[in-house]
């Protein structure tokens, strides 16, 4: 049961970490160090107090980047690869009562998968908002990923069940979504290389 409830304090953090990257684990950090959240062994350097300051600085500089226009596209661009691999570290922290291969296979495709997932959401959000507003509609959504990521957190190590039912309930709506988009993106392909001639 312990373990379950690990994966789902996992899966949570990972969903928050593809709001944004830093949060959770500034959460993880003081989490740890006030004794609400046990951190497998080889990642107890998150729960020290020079990881918490750099997750701070981290975080202020990660979320005041996002308010500037165009510069919160250019981050999109390399945000889902760092967003999965901070997925992974996250869950495979939360994780520590399994065999290490278990543990980051888990890690990867779980904790990795949902991070990747929720950000690919948000950055075709964003772009959504830049194509509708000009930019001026990104600072929403930045302020409602970055509120995203800390209630997320929060709930994770909280009430890590609800967290799990939230995460599916989001990776349903991003599917669809980024499903969507893609379709939306290859049809315009398809019409731009093949343009009908009119009679």
């Amino acid at each position: 049961m312990e373990t379950l409830l690990a994966i789902f304090v996992g899966i949570g953090l990972a969903a928050a970490c593809g709001f944004r990257i830093f949060v959770p684990l500034l959460v993880m950090s003081a989490a740890s160090l006030s004794g609400q959240l046990t951190l497998s062994p080889e990642f107890g350097w998150i729960g020290t107090y020079p990881a918490l300051a750099a997750f701070a600085i981290a975080t202020i500089f990660e979320i005041a980047a996002y308010y500037v226009p165009w510069i919160d596209n250019l981050l999109d661009t390399v945000a889902v690869p760092a967003a999965t691999v901070a997925g992974t570290i996250v869950m495979a922290s939360a994780v520590s009562d399994m065999s290490p291969f278990l543990k980051w296979g888990l890690a990867v495709i779980v904790g990795g998968g949902v991070a990747g997932t929720v950000q690919g959401f948000t950055a075709i959000t964003r772009i959504a908002s830049t194509a509708t507003t000009g930019g001026l509609g990104n600072s929403v959504v930045s302020t409602a990923e970055a509120g995203g990521a800390l209630v997320m957190s929060i709930l994770a190590l909280a009430v890590p069940v609800l967290a799990a039912i939230i995460v599916l309930a989001i990776l349903v709506v991003a599917f669809r979504k980024i499903y969507a988009w893609i379709f939306r993106r290859n049809k315009l392909g398809a019409e731009a290389n093949n343009p009908r001639l009119d009679p």
